[in-house]
């Protein structure tokens, strides 16, 4: 251990036994913790996250080509406040999100568990996100529209769980809702019929619900209250149980990052942003309608209305055709008749001199611009192939070159060079000049030799466009 790592030790001892009564910044808590857990510690030095959620219209899903979703927002927040890399696992039974966790796969599960007596043997929870009951999810009655009284309307649904015995729900398996059924059919002194759906999320037996497929569910309520939004026709208004904590949770060995996490959410439960992000999924009406499109959209297996197009031109490059749709998301948004101020049009957002080669223009087809641009990368892949950028980094030097360039790219890789870098490698190397490249005591140097360049731009291109095909990969199968 060098004398400075042990120098930042005692430091930060020193520091915590002064400040015991006063508010830790973000940088000691993360130092302090670090060296109390080797799972946070682990966090830190990886730079990720890992964490379980599951795809639904709020936890996690994409909506215009962004991930969105209140799991995925407070995530993102607390991965912000580590300072390092959010990474998601999309699974839709809790059982093997949990299996994940103790696995040392994941690190956070956030999965919207409810607090009970049976996950507290297998996992740690942190401190509630907000509290929730289970409610019964039925289908009003035909015609309940013109029905004078909500009364007339309540006539025909289950308002008392007494009313249960015999009947059948239908339940996501291996989910808390099957004890508290089989309580309640205790309690109630006659038999539930409970069905357990393997392969179904709470979403979608709601939905089956909605189309009179099964005639009753159980979803945690905020869930429920979301989803009446999108099938007016469930009725979502009996609650089987009392209110239950909805929390994270992470393994049993992991004190330090509970710790953490519980403060930062004591934090972040106070400001203005925590109350912004519930309202945004479970108060705004039109956000949530324009959510589920997103949800309805992937649920299809689609990105896109050029989807087809895109898998057909992709292969041409041998791209992931979700990479390749992942860039002209990051350059117009799908908008095929999107005009920059540079002069950049349409969905590949090419430059005019540029797509003049290819004989495009800004009133092309879609398909020939995607053609086009397709070209375009292919002729940039054969210059970096042929300085020996093997396949998989050639990848984040072809988006950076997209981008800003491909001289640029190649003062960047001089730079590396002369700075004793791997002129072929980007992370850590190569994108670290490109950054850079804005500073007079890079773009000054004698190895370079087209001057200037705004790298921070494309440093980021590439970093936006690759986390992007990560989300776009959870969701999309190839």
């Amino acid at each position: 251990m060098s004398f400075r790592i042990i120098g930042i030790f005692f430091f930060f001892c020193l520091l915590f036994s002064c400040k015991q009564k006063q508010e830790f910044t973000a940088q000691e808590i993360r130092q302090q913790k670090k060296n109390d857990d080797p799972v946070l510690k682990r966090i830190l030095e990886a730079k990720k996250l890992v964490a379980a959620t599951e795809y639904n219209s709020t936890s996690y899903f994409l909506f215009r080509g962004e991930p969105m979703g209140y799991q995925y927002e407070i995530l993102k927040s607390f991965a912000d406040f580590l300072d390092v890399k959010l990474e998601i696992n999309i699974f839709n039974g809790i059982d093997s999100s949990i299996n994940c966790l103790n696995s040392r796969e994941c690190d956070i599960n956030a999965l919207g568990l409810a607090v009970t007596k049976d996950y507290l043997n297998q996992v740690e929870f942190c401190i509630p996100l907000t509290h929730t009951r289970q409610m019964l999810v039925q289908c009003k009655p035909d015609g309940w529209r013109k029905m004078a009284t909500a009364h007339q309307v309540n006539a025909y649904l289950i308002r008392n769980p007494l009313y249960l015995s015999g009947k059948t729900i239908h339940i996501q398996k291996n989910s808390v809702f099957k004890n508290r059924l089989q309580h309640l059919s205790d309690e109630i002194g006659g038999e539930i019929n409970i069905i357990e759906h393997s392969g179904a999320t709470v979403e979608e037996l709601i939905g089956m619900v909605a189309r009179r497929e099964i005639e009753y569910t159980v979803s945690e309520e905020y869930i429920a209250m979301v989803n009446q939004k999108y099938y007016p026709d469930i009725d979502v208004s009996t609650p089987i149980s009392f209110p239950q904590s909805i929390a994270w949770a992470v393994r049993k060995e992991a004190y330090g990052l509970l710790d953490t996490i519980n403060y930062w959410l004591n934090g972040y439960k106070l400001k203005r942003e925590s109350v912004l992000v519930f309202n945004k999924y479970f108060k705004n009406t039109g956000r949530r309608i324009s959510a589920r499109g997103g949800v309805l959209l992937i649920a299809e297996g689609k990105i896109s209305p050029f989807d087809e197009i895109i898998r057909q031109y992709s292969q041409k490059i041998k791209w992931d055709w979700r990479l390749l749709a992942s860039l002209i998301y990051q350059e117009s948004r799908f908008y095929s008749d999107t005009i920059a101020s540079s002069g950049a049009f349409g969905l590949m957002q090419m430059m005019p001199n540029t797509a003049t080669k290819y004989d495009i223009d800004s009133l092309s087809t879609p398909e020939s611009q995607i053609s086009a641009g397709v070209d375009y990368i292919a002729l940039l892949d054969n210059q970096f192939a042929e300085k020996g950028v093997d396949t998989v980094e050639r990848v984040k030097f072809v988006l950076a070159a997209y981008n800003a360039g491909i001289a640029h790219v190649f003062d960047a890789q001089r730079l590396a060079a002369k700075y004793k870098k791997n002129p072929l490698v980007w992370e850590d190397n190569v994108d670290f000049y490109l950054l850079n490249k804005s500073r007079p005591q890079f773009y000054n140097d004698t190895v370079v030799k087209y001057g200037y360049c705004r790298g921070d731009e494309a440093y980021n291109f590439v970093i936006d466009v690759m986390d992007r095909f990560e989300h776009y990969k959870n969701m999309i199968k190839e």
